[in-house]
């Protein structure tokens, strides 16, 4: 017997926690009877659908795409907009992005069908190196770096780098390239960080997530991960939430 929502998750329709607000919104079923509570633990023998669609266990896939800038870390967009599940379309099972990079942000983006996988991954405690390069417009100080490492509130939310620190500056353009490494993901996190200091992001791109790079790949690439990526990832962030 397994809960509900991991069932769920192991299936590829969502993250563990997407598929436990579905259970609670009522758009799950188990042997035809709707399901609201998180506890709800169900076999292999019993016949659960989600918003009507029966729920058919996938082999987990896991896939890594060099985004570009200008498209969206999600599987669809009421806007026609490109979005990331479209530089990986022959991909016969449901798979969605791993966290999100911004519109305007490129680089390493991991995408499965694996709820439980993405989750770990996700996981606050989960500390996964996640390692960005921005080019800044002013060159920032030692001092105000610091600051980034010792967390900032921004917009009520309290933001921190785990590392941080200048790779190459241009005193003439007034610029500056700078490394930052990230262990949480809140939303446009490093823009918002670097703009409350007064060094508006020109281009953002992530070029590592804990072991897994762009290496020999250009944007808009993607390739399957190799079995011993995924394992290596795996074990990093199973360690740290432990």
């Amino acid at each position: 017997m397994e809960r509900l929502q991991k069932v769920i998750a192991q299936a590829g329709v969502a993250s563990r926690r997407k598929a436990e607000e579905m259970i609670t919104q009522g758009k799950v079923k188990v042997n035809g009877k709707v399901m609201k509570e998180l506890g709800t633990k169900v076999s292999t023998n019993d016949k659960v659908e989600v918003a009507g669609v029966p729920l058919v266990k996938e082999v987990p896939v896991y896939y890594l795409l060099y985004k570009p800038r200008g498209v969206i870390s999600s599987v669809k967009d009421d806007k026609g907009r490109k979005v990331v599940t479209d530089y990986i379309p022959e991909v016969k099972e449901r798979i969605f992005p791993i966290g999100r990079l911004d519109y305007d942000t490129s680089g390493v983006l991991l995408l499965t069908n694996d709820g439980d996988f993405a989750n770990l991954l996700m996981h606050p405690s989960g500390e996964v190196d996640k390692v960005y390069i921005a080019k800044t417009k002013g060159i920032p100080s030692a001092e105000q770096l610091k600051s980034m490492k010792k967390g900032m509130m921004i917009e009520g939310e309290h933001m921190k780098a785990a590392h941080v620190k200048v790779m190459s500056s241009e005193n003439k353009k007034n610029t500056a390239i700078v490394q930052v490494v990230l262990h949480e993901g809140k939303n446009r996190q490093i823009r918002k960080m670097f703009e409350a200091l007064g060094y508006p992001v020109d281009k953002l791109k992530r070029e590592r997530y804990g072991s897994i790079t762009l290496q020999g790949m250009n944007a808009g690439d993607a390739r399957p991960l190799k079995p011993h990526e995924v394992k290596q990832i795996r074990q990093l962030a199973e360690e740290n939430v432990k």
